[in-house]
């Protein structure tokens, strides 16, 4: 018979319940401890009253008869007996106060004293004066024995009760000092049981804050904390559908724009291989073979162009998986710019200054994707000339940007945190921007173009790239004067 494991799933309202339950049996333990050190308290204190009692009636005893052997008067004689019957009482009604000490002894030297007494008084007139002193005698020192005793007693409990006080203070202490530490213990328990898969979400929460897609990952069992993780990841699913789905839209928008300008690219060749056709087969008796093998050569040159130029287009609109690799920066912007060139206007000149040595760690069709929404908005915000810069360089000085770059990433702590890096700045010789538009510059749907001209997706697709890539991107613009995007991507694997 195969035995299955059942998964047993915890909760935080279990946890918190469980911790309760236990601060309250730590509670109920100490209080049930607490009632029994004052039970035993009230015995002890009871059992001082009754001892001090017996104290007092032994020596009001003592007191008649000392009265009535000096005065022989009847009635002392009497409350001597009354005393000593109130003694024998206390003693015989409150045994268990007597219990921690020598109780027969103090009986029978009760018994003795009260016959002792009742036998004096019978025989005192038969008797000479030496012999009823000699019984006074006897009576005075069995009386001083009891109370004696009684004293003794009387101290001794009173000492007993002190020490009792004092164990009970201590023990008290003690009680509150170990309920505390417990408790703390009990608390700091909970706390990692139950706040530490909570600080995990949160941590978790803040690295999608700061832009990141990793599923989150919880070590807890917790149902709320599983169901709630649970939710996470299906909207982390959800919004990364979307944001490929937006990435795809826009990169088929990039699409039409890179067809306008490989239609314009392929004409070039494709003319040049006409031409050399034509050439060919109005010559082809021609006797000329080198002039022949130079129109064929051309032909295969222009073919090779035109099969380039297919295979960037091909290779851009092909919908893969993200990769990275070792990039070289400058020709992957120069097959950008003449793909796009054909549809920049005559009078919007492009600046490039970076080395042909400068590479990134990239994926190529995303990243030609940024380079093409940025040098199309940039075109579009030059009214009449204008130039379009690029420049690159490793972690580029201040000088070399619009602002101090530093200043403009300083921001981000992801911009700080690349080991080996390469800044990118695209800038541009337009109309600039006004700080409120910068403000949703990167914002999903928002533009300043007119209705039907522009999605608003452009720029936030640039911005979810360069994330995806690791690095960073920030925007700086000055009304009348331009606008400069700048960008910094890992030049090596992170």
């Amino acid at each position: 018979m195969q035995l299955s494991m059942v998964n047993f799933q915890t909760s935080i309202r279990k946890k918190i319940i469980s911790g309760y339950f236990i601060v309250l049996v730590m509670i109920i333990g100490f209080s049930l401890f607490a009632f029994i050190e004052m039970e035993y308290m009230e015995r002890k204190i009871l059992a001082g009253e009754v001892i001090n009692e017996f104290f007092d009636v032994t020596l009001e005893m003592r007191r008649f008869e000392k009265n009535y052997f000096l005065y022989s008067v009847e009635e002392d004689a009497d409350e001597n007996l009354k005393y000593q019957k109130k003694a024998t009482e206390l003693f015989i009604n409150n045994t268990g106060a007597f219990s921690d000490y020598t109780a027969a002894e103090i009986s029978e030297k009760l018994q003795k004293y009260k016959l002792m007494m009742i036998s004096y008084r019978l025989s005192k007139r038969e008797e000479t004066d030496a012999q009823r002193e000699h019984s006074r005698n006897q009576i005075r020192s069995l009386g001083k024995e009891i109370t004696s005793n009684a004293e003794k007693i009387s101290q001794k409990e009173r000492e007993t009760l002190r020490e009792v006080l004092s164990n009970s203070r201590r023990i008290l202490i003690i009680s509150i000092l170990t309920l505390t530490i417990l408790g703390l213990l009990v608390g700091q328990v909970l706390s990692k049981i139950v706040v530490r898969p909570l600080k995990q979400l949160q941590d978790s929460l803040r690295l999608i804050s700061e832009g990141g897609f990793e599923q989150i990952v919880i070590n807890s069992k917790d149902a709320e904390v599983v169901s709630l993780a649970n939710a996470f990841n299906n909207m982390l699913r959800e919004r990364e559908l979307r944001r490929r789905h937006l990435i795809q839209s826009e990169k088929l928008a990039s699409l039409g724009t890179l067809l306008s300008g490989v239609a314009h690219e392929l004409n070039n060749p494709l003319s040049n291989i006409s031409s050399s056709c034509q050439i060919l087969i109005e010559e082809i008796e021609d006797s000329d073979i080198d002039y022949k093998k130079e129109l064929l050569s051309n032909i295969d040159d222009q073919t090779n162009r035109a099969r380039n130029i297919v295979r960037s287009l091909l290779e851009f609109s092909k919908d893969r998986i993200f990769k990275k690799d070792i990039v070289r920066l400058r020709e992957l912007l120069e097959e950008t710019i003449r793909f796009i060139r054909g549809q920049l206007p005559s009078n919007v000149k492009i600046h490039l200054d970076i080395a042909g040595d400068i590479t990134i760690h990239a994926d190529k069709q995303r990243i030609q994707q940024v380079f093409l929404n940025l040098i199309k908005n940039a075109a579009d915000a030059i009214d009449g000339d204008g130039v379009i810069s690029i420049t690159a360089g490793t972690l580029m000085p201040p000088d070399r940007c619009m602002n101090n770059i530093e200043h403009c990433f300083m921001q981000n702590d992801r911009c700080f945190s690349i080991a080996s890096a390469v800044d990118i700045i695209v800038s541009d010789t337009g109309t600039g921007m006004s700080d409120e538009i910068l403000k949703s510059i990167f914002d999903p749907f928002f533009t300043t173009k007119e209705v039907g001209k522009g999605s608003g997706l452009g720029l936030f697709i640039v911005h979810e790239i360069i994330e995806e890539h690791g690095g960073c991107i920030t925007v700086s613009s000055d009304p009348g004067k331009g606008t400069a995007f700048m960008m910094r991507l890992p030049a090596e694997q992170q």
